[in-house]
């Protein structure tokens, strides 16, 4: 009878610090031994973390990888390690999983396919590897791969016809709504294509823009998963292999859209806030659902005496904002300042009146108050140390409807990725979770959105419904469908012109925004990389 206890240590690293990430492998090695585990397997890259991007054509880095994983191999001694980490082999760079037995020679696999869409750049970095590693773990012949490698049928089957009774996979796979069922999809079909059990491990935590949301998890040999952990949760769980097949074990829920996106933000927000070492955040509110939203993931993830929020009103702020404004801040017990930029506005008037002479009143004294609210947001920041959260939405940057300068002055975008619907759906879940305090009042929620920039201003003045703008841009952006594609679907022609033509001269705006979370399977950032010079026009 063989049987085997896998460990899936779903850790948090720290891309870069190696010594910190060295404790935390060896302090979860350490755990799965005491919970009875013969081998422990840690994510794609955990060492280092992931992506480590152009460090990984720094000598000096890979060696410090190299010393990194030599110190592990002195320190974990009690258990068997599988080690996803970089390494310099024969002059060219591997994305590879070692594993450590005591008493043994370490044995290397170098992930055979590396992904180079969406997100992932990995052909730049590493040189594929082609052959199978299959190592006997207390009497059971363990095949591995890395991530990408099983989503492809060839370096599984390689391993299993190698020997392998059992399938081990590093992973580094960042989320996106609905990529949970997606992975179970594949890794079924993969199953049942090689007959063998797998034990699926993954990096959880923010990385910049990329969140990455664990869900690790331990499949039979008939594809039904039989261990699952908790998704955006770091720990160590334990998968049983025995006879051949994995046994059943404690199952974590797949979380509900409007959860996996609402976790994925806060868990963002704190690790770039963390990991960057910033001692807190700022940022604009308004009274409106967006920076309420905004406020709300801030304090969730870092908690209310880390949040500091600005309310700067002008003459065309709704008093209706102020209040929204104060009841939320009461609500949540964040510092709360009041900023009157009308000041401002009467300076920059003067400043520029013999400019402006015989010109008529546009957008141009509009973009002047939302980069004076930027001013101070920036000057406040300076003198803190506080972070500057953003408060644009996906729908927003994907049409420009956004000040460079101004309200996109900041570090760090929350909501970068999230469609004004989305938000919507999100402030009512985020109430549900306090419903005897629900922290963003309902006139925010149910009143017409506006950017109160003039009177009686409302974004549907410039912009179409929500419904139908979020339905166009991720038609054309997310599942690059054609402007004639999508007025065949039944979306307007002339609205399906507009945004489209919004989309593109908005480019330059995008290209200057800062760095947000991404949710969806096609975000503005390191998977949108359109020329801001371009002069390509969609046929219809």
């Amino acid at each position: 009878m063989s049987s085997l206890k896998i460990a899936m240590a779903q850790i948090n690293p720290v891309l870069g610090d190696l010594d910190a990430n060295v404790e935390l492998i060896a302090t979860a090695a350490r755990e799965a031994w005491l919970a009875g585990a013969d081998v422990v397997l840690t994510p794609e890259l955990a060492l280092c973390g992931y992506p480590p991007e152009d460090l990984l054509l720094r000598p000096d880095f890979l060696r410090a990888c190299d010393l990194a994983v030599q110190e592990l191999s002195r320190r974990v001694t009690d258990i068997a390690l599988v080690l996803g980490h970089p390494a310099l082999i024969d002059g060219k760079r591997y994305n590879c999983a070692t594993v450590l037995q005591p008493g043994r020679e370490p044995l290397t696999y170098r992930k055979h396919r590396l992904p180079n869409a969406e997100v992932f750049d990995e052909v730049r970095y590493f040189t594929p590897g082609d052959a199978p590693l299959v190592v006997d773990i207390k009497g059971v012949r363990c095949g591995l791969a890395v991530c990408e490698d099983v989503w492809n049928p060839d370096p599984a089957r390689l391993a299993r016809d190698a020997g392998a009774e059992l399938l081990l996979v590093l992973n580094a796979s960042p989320c996106h709504l609905g990529k949970q069922p997606e992975r179970a999809r594949v890794l079924a079909s993969r199953v049942v294509e090689i007959g063998l059990p797998v034990v699926y491990v993954n990096l959880v935590g923010g990385q910049d823009e990329l969140v990455f949301d664990g869900g690790s998890f331990a499949m039979n040999k008939a594809g039904a998963i039989m261990a699952r952990q908790h998704q955006f949760e770091t720990g160590v769980a334990l998968a049983d292999y025995l006879d051949g097949d994995i046994q059943p074990g404690l199952v974590a829920p797949v979380l509900p859209e409007e959860a996996e996106a609402y976790q994925a933000l806060v868990l963002g927000v704190r690790d770039y806030v963390g990991k960057n070492r910033f001692p807190g955040v700022l940022i604009g509110l308004s009274g409106g659902i967006d920076s309420a939203l905004t406020v709300c993931v801030a304090v969730d993830a870092l908690g209310a005496d880390k949040v500091r929020a600005v309310m700067m009103p002008s003459p065309y702020t709704a008093q209706m904002s102020l209040d929204d404004s104060r009841a939320m801040v009461e609500a949540l017990g964040i510092h709360y300042d009041e900023i009157g930029i009308q000041p401002a506005m009467q300076a920059f008037e003067s400043m520029l009146a013999s400019q402006f002479a015989g010109t008529a009143v546009d957008t141009t004294e509009e973009n002047i108050q939302a980069r004076a609210r930027g001013v101070i947001l920036m000057a406040l920041s300076n003198k803190t140390g506080s972070l500057v959260l953003t408060t644009g939405n996906k729908s927003e940057m994907a049409v420009g409807y956004c000040t460079l300068y101004g309200d996109m002055a900041g570090g760090f975008a929350v909501i970068k990725d999230v469609y004004k619907t989305l938000v919507y759906r999100l402030s009512r879940y985020r109430n549900s979770l306090t419903p005897e305090c629900p922290p963003i009042p309902e006139n925010i929620i149910v009143r017409p959105p506006s950017a109160e920039l003039r009177p009686d201003q409302k974004d549907q003045d410039s912009l179409p419904e929500y419904e139908v703008l979020d339905a166009i841009v991720q038609g054309y952006m997310e599942e690059d469908k054609s402007p004639r594609e999508l007025v065949a679907s039944g979306l307007s022609d002339e609205a399906v012109r507009k945004v489209v033509r919004l989309l593109r001269i908005a480019e330059y705006k995008r290209r200057q925004a800062p760095v947000g979370i991404r949710i969806t399977p096609r975000g503005f950032g390191k998977d949108w990389r359109y020329p801001i010079t371009n002069r390509y026009r969609d046929e219809f």
